[in-house]
């Protein structure tokens, strides 16, 4: 074979193997988008399915009652009755005062406890802190169901029933916060924690000054779990209230609702106002959680 023939053909072999390599990076691209598409239509139908129901409550919120059952998303004739009628009951704004003075002072008291228990187990050795964390954790195990009857007798006999202390006690601390604290404590190194010891620190100040700025992702996290789960807690607050004076704001719902029953636009009026703390500690700490996160992908 001449030489000249030689590199046409190796030039010839090299362009069909460079065509090839691009069919398939072609196609792989291809497959990607295809595939990235398919999770986009995914991830859109999911928050749809979840944003509907929210945007439906508004939406009766604004509505005569002659609309209420009009599927529209818009109304016909938008107007501020209804808020006008539910903020001015009184009953109301009563029940949406005690759920944000007890959602919020809970959820102070699990921040501030649940982060010095775990800051305990996790930087202090002493004999049995082991089976403290595992006596701790074992009482995720119990349906809360099952500690009703002992939280009623036990409010019954120190006469807590229908007051504010009896409906946030047994939320005070809880033994997921401590369990979250201990795991971020993990994190933070016991060179800082040695180094404020040499500088005259006591312990509460290292907890206060060096270990909980370290951890704020994680107390963000807890802040958002606790309120949450008081803002909307209604078993409990329904056993242990009598007089409505002191009903929180889902078990006001409730009567309210059986109240208005045909009134749905009252309804979902009362329970998009509801909605609003809860949208608000979320903004408010939601870029914690974000840095909490990022920065775990960068310990990772």
């Amino acid at each position: 074979m001449q030489p000249g023939n030689s590199d046409a053909a190796s030039s010839e072999l090299a362009v069909k193997a460079n065509s090839k390599a691009l069919l398939e990076g072609s196609s792989a691209r291809h497959e990607r988008s295809l595939g990235q598409f398919i999770r986009w239509i995914v991830l859109f139908a999911g928050g749809v399915l979840m944003v509907m129901p929210l945007v439906y409550m508004l939406s009766t919120s604004f509505k005569f009652p002659f609309e209420v059952y009009n599927l529209n998303l818009i109304p016909e004739e938008p107007t501020l009755e209804n808020y006008t009628y539910v903020l001015g009951d009184g009953r109301f704004m009563k029940w949406f005062i005690n759920s944000l003075v007890i959602a919020t002072l809970t959820t102070i008291s699990n921040v501030l406890f649940d982060s010095l228990v775990g800051y305990t187990l996790c930087k202090f050795s002493f004999r049995g802190r082991y089976i403290v964390f595992i006596a701790i954790l074992s009482t995720l195990m119990i349906p809360t169901e099952m500690l009703v009857i002992p939280w009623y007798l036990m409010s019954q006999q120190f006469g807590w029933l229908d007051t504010t202390w009896g409906i946030m006690f047994p939320g005070l601390m809880t033994a997921f916060g401590v369990f979250l604290m201990k795991q971020f404590f993990e994190s933070v190194p016991d060179d800082f924690i040695e180094a404020a010891r040499i500088d005259g620190l006591n312990e509460l100040q290292i907890w206060w000054s060096v270990a909980m700025p370290l951890v704020k992702p994680a107390l963000a996290a807890l802040a958002i779990f606790v309120f949450l789960g008081n803002w909307t807690a209604f078993i409990w607050p329904l056993i242990v209230t009598n007089s409505q004076d002191m009903y929180t704001l889902p078990v006001g719902l409730t009567t309210f609702s059986v109240e208005q029953s045909v009134e749905w636009e009252l309804i979902m009026t009362g329970a998009a106002i509801s909605v609003l703390p809860t949208l608000i500690v979320f903004l408010v700490f939601q870029r914690f959680i974000i840095r909490g996160v990022v920065m775990a992908g960068l310990k990772g």
